[in-house]
């Protein structure tokens, strides 16, 4: 008959003593491949409106630029996906939206925002560089629509 030995759960001193203890990173936090995929992706943002804002400095100091991963909102009419100016989407997918400044519910002043969705565009974009293209299109887009100018006038050099 086989005898079983009566085991002692496992303690912290015990498990590090084996080398199945906690361990560290993988990667020291300075190098690029440490970052997460929204610190990679909020670095491509800035990186694709530096050139933006140094042309445009003077008129967007009261334009924020936020990030969320999905989309919260819905066509006006699910049928024919019609999309309000304030929204560049492709086909039924928003893919980010310029909220005017107003106050919100609790009585408080809210700037004007272009919140730019992180899934959708990274999905429409093969690599890092086509990513960084289209973010600077949709936030031209945004811009010109916060600004209420044509979009060849904020970026005369794009496509």
């Amino acid at each position: 008959m086989a005898h079983f030995r009566n085991r002692r759960p496992p303690t912290a001193r015990s498990v590090i003593r084996r080398g199945r203890g906690l361990r560290g990173p993988m990667l020291p936090p300075t190098v690029p491949a440490w970052r997460t995929r929204g610190q990679q992706f909020d670095r491509l943002v800035l990186e694709a409106f530096a050139p933006l804002d140094t042309r445009w400095h003077d008129r967007l100091t009261k334009l924020d630029i936020a990030v969320d991963d999905v989309p919260k909102i819905r066509p006006l009419h699910p049928d024919s996906v019609t999309w309000p100016d304030e929204v560049v989407a492709d086909g039924p997918v928003p893919l980010s939206r310029l909220i005017p400044a107003g106050v919100d519910r609790h009585g408080v002043a809210t700037r004007a925002r272009v919140v730019l969705f992180r899934k959708p565009l990274e999905l429409r974009a093969g690599d890092p560089d086509d990513l960084v293209d289209l973010l600077r299109e949709v936030l031209v887009q945004q811009i010109a629509t916060y600004l209420g100018v044509d979009p060849d006038l904020i970026d005369p050099e794009g496509d």
